[in-house]
């Protein structure tokens, strides 16, 4: 018995008609006809009635109709099942999140994890962009969201962010302003962010608010950026952060505190998306994930 001796049986037993279901098979009544009368011949059984004006199903051609049916959809699922089980598994990996991700980089993380979701699932692991960078060179993590600059050989690195940064000042001693000058910050002390999330780039905005006149500082530990918020808040210090009211890092903003435009200089936070350079060589676990990568972080965002 062939496969299209069924499939033939298939077509009749459902049109109940050879004209009507050789049109559907694509070739004339007369060979379906003798398809039929073959697969009868060679099972034993009439399957089929037949008159001038009708064609039914006999006991044995009914009976036959959901064994074909069956041997049929089990047939026509190989391509898809063969798929599957030639497919690689799929691998869990992870990529690095720092504090104060802006939202349109969430955006495209989703994205990532959307695309990939054949080959690899993706997990969000949050760190300092110090640990995430250490993750990523020693194998832990796949990606990571660091900010720059970042100066480890290993690594590549795709810039996928630059956010422009504020003053984040006592809303009440600068009522009234759009912008300031680090000269009108003078009197103020500076409170860095955290010292465990603080980026390599706020070390040196550091030294640029120093070489500015600007000494004093104010140093919180185990306060976190709502301790920061609250000091600036009460009128005795100021800080940076992004300027972008979509920024999550506006959150800390309370009652008390603005946060500025600079007019005399644009300090900006970048930000990378980084990997392994020889994970993604040909044959590298992670080609195919990085390669999605690239397309869904290509075009660089501003804030």
């Amino acid at each position: 018995m062939e496969m299209l001796h069924l499939r033939y049986f298939a077509a009749v037993a459902e049109e109940l008609n050879f004209s009507q279901a050789a049109r559907k098979l694509h070739m004339a009544a007369s060979p379906l006809s003798q398809r039929i009368k073959d697969l009868e011949h060679e099972l034993g059984q009439q399957l089929f009635d037949r008159s001038t004006h009708h064609v039914t199903l006999t006991e044995a051609g009914a009976a036959l109709v959901p064994i074909a049916n069956d041997i049929l959809d089990q047939v026509n699922s190989i391509p898809w099942r063969l798929r599957e089980a030639t497919r690689p598994q799929r691998s869990t990996v992870f990529i690095g999140m720092p504090a104060g991700v802006h939202p349109g980089l969430r955006d495209r993380v989703k994205e990532l994890e959307d695309r990939c979701r054949d080959r690899f699932e993706l997990k969000r692991w949050p760190g300092t962009s110090t640990d995430l960078i250490a993750g990523v060179h020693e194998g832990k993590l796949a990606l990571a969201l660091a900010r720059l600059p970042v100066t480890d050989p290993a690594l590549e690195i795709l810039g996928v962010m630059s956010e422009t940064l504020g003053a984040v000042v006592p809303a009440d001693q600068f009522d009234g302003r759009d912008s300031v000058e680090l000269a009108d910050l003078a009197a103020l002390s500076y409170i860095p962010s955290p010292a465990e999330t603080t980026p390599t780039y706020f070390e040196q905005l550091d030294h640029r608010l120093t070489a500015a006149g600007i000494k004093k500082r104010i140093r919180l530990t185990n306060a976190g950026y709502g301790g920061v918020a609250e000091v600036v808040s009460s009128g005795l210090a100021f800080s940076i952060s992004m300027l972008d009211e979509k920024s999550p890092m506006q959150l800390y903003k309370l009652d008390n505190v603005a946060i500025l435009p600079f007019r005399d200089f644009t300090p900006e936070l970048e930000t990378g998306l980084l990997w392994r350079k020889d994970r993604v060589v040909e044959g590298g676990d992670l080609a195919e994930l990085v390669k999605l990568a690239r397309e869904v972080f290509g075009d660089p965002l501003t804030a």
